[in-house]
């Protein structure tokens, strides 16, 4: 239990499956005063679904910070979130039922979260994942569960593991991107404002230019933020 040396604690949570249902498993992390991954912890689920995954993630959070200190919660699932904040009342008024009449999905999970979030006071912010220069907090919880659900096994800074790596589709930030001057394309992207690479977008959004792009659509970072690629600015 983390004890309550401060007035609030930022931590994030997440899960994977990998084949929805498939293997899975679950992490958070809580971070320190500067926002530094501080401490985390990541499990194994067998097979299941990523909905299951994540719902055990906060599950596993809220018990793992002690209820009287604030506690802020960083997640890029919209269920698991819209499960515990938005639906929950009604799901409880309804005896369980969603609005259509049918039994609510991972009930127990839900009803035990429901217990665990009883008296607290928890802020709940929606992240998106996997953006280049995203949240580090999602990005670390994100990384924890996919390598708990890949490698079937517990992990945690409590145990001695090491920080988990990348998965293998996570965007590399921009540095790390740069091509020696001169070499390829990359001086002509330099000189173009910004670097050559571009990547198909997770998520919906608005170009600089203030046209909107589609998830699935490519773009690339520019100075102001991502974008069409046709849309690089010449300054940096």
């Amino acid at each position: 239990m983390i004890e309550p040396m401060r007035e609030r604690v930022v931590a994030a949570c997440d899960g994977a499956s990998k084949g929805n249902p498939g293997p899975a498993g679950w992490a958070w992390v809580v971070a320190d005063g500067s926002g530094t991954p501080e401490r985390w912890e990541a499990g194994p689920l067998g097979r299941t679904t990523n909905n299951v995954a994540e719902l055990t993630a906060l599950e596993q959070l809220l018990g793992a910070v002690d209820p009287d200190v604030p506690l802020e919660v960083r997640m890029d699932s919209q269920y698991a979130m819209k499960a515990v904040t938005t639906w929950l009342p009604g799901w409880k008024r309804n005896g369980w039922r969603t609005s259509a009449g049918k039994p609510v999905a991972n009930q127990e999970l839900v009803v035990r979260i429901d217990e665990l979030l009883a008296g607290r006071a928890v802020d709940f912010r929606y992240v998106p994942a996997h953006q280049v220069d995203g949240d580090p907090l999602n990005d670390f919880a994100d990384r924890a569960a996919s390598q708990a659900a890949s490698a079937q096994q517990a992990a945690g800074s409590e145990l001695g593991s090491p920080e988990p790596p990348a998965a293998p589709d996570t965007p590399r930030p921009a540095a790390s991107r740069r091509r020696p001057a001169g070499s390829g394309t990359g001086g002509a992207a330099r000189a173009n404002g910004g670097s050559a690479r571009t990547l198909k977008a997770k998520f919906p959004g608005r170009c600089v230019c203030g046209r909107s792009y589609a998830a699935g659509e490519t773009i690339a970072k520019n100075p102001q933020g991502w974008g069409h690629p046709e849309c690089r600015t010449t300054t940096e």
